[in-house]
């Protein structure tokens, strides 16, 4: 409710500046040509999200997901020993950090709903640190390869959109090992 009152509030300003000072034209081009690059911006990404997720899926139907999620075990096992022995949750937890390496925000949250849905099922209404420890997993999301950041890159006109990625391994490290390492002190200080 509050964004849509900044957002209002912001465009009947834009529009009130531009017929004051005597811009009222320009405003009006510049909208039209903000929601013709809006557009062209969202089917970009959309192209590049189809892609994407459909290599989840053969990957998926190829049995390399599983092969992904085995590689992914002992990691996942140390971040997640409360329910290293649920298969199922495990799964879905490894489908979750595979799909957050490839840079599928979108396809790793419904992955990361149905792992947290299954946590809390065991759980007696409190949070428990596995599912503390996947919220700022998810949260801080290492990405191996930032194919959102680059499809919105590619639709603004970059020639070189995965140029980033040294600084996306960097950050996304930095994030990810701070937030793992916050939540294992914090789950520590908790229990003691």
């Amino acid at each position: 409710m509050a964004m849509t009152i900044i957002w209002t509030g912001m465009v009947v300003l834009s529009i009130l500046c531009g017929l004051v000072t005597g811009r009222g034209p320009e405003v009006a081009a510049a909208a039209i040509e903000g929601t013709r690059a809006a557009v062209e911006l969202s089917l970009s990404i959309a192209g590049m999200m189809c892609l994407w997720t459909g290599i989840m899926e053969v990957m998926r139907q190829a049995g390399l997901a599983e092969k992904l999620s085995r590689l992914l075990a002992p990691v996942l096992r140390r971040l997640f020993p409360q329910v290293a022995k649920d298969r199922a949750i495990m799964d879905s937890i490894s489908a979750n950090v595979s799909a957050n390496l490839l840079g599928l925000g979108n396809a790793a949250t419904p992955l990361g709903l149905e792992a947290a849905r299954k946590m809390g099922e065991k759980s007696k209404g409190t949070a428990s640190d596995a599912l503390c420890m996947l919220v700022v997993c998810n949260t801080a999301s290492i990405q191996l390869i930032p194919t959102t950041v680059a499809a919105v890159r590619a639709g603004a006109g970059s020639q070189a959109p995965f140029d980033i990625l040294p600084a996306v391994w960097l950050a996304s490290a930095i994030s990810v090992g701070v937030g793992i390492g916050a939540c294992k002190l914090l789950a520590r200080m908790w229990r003691d």
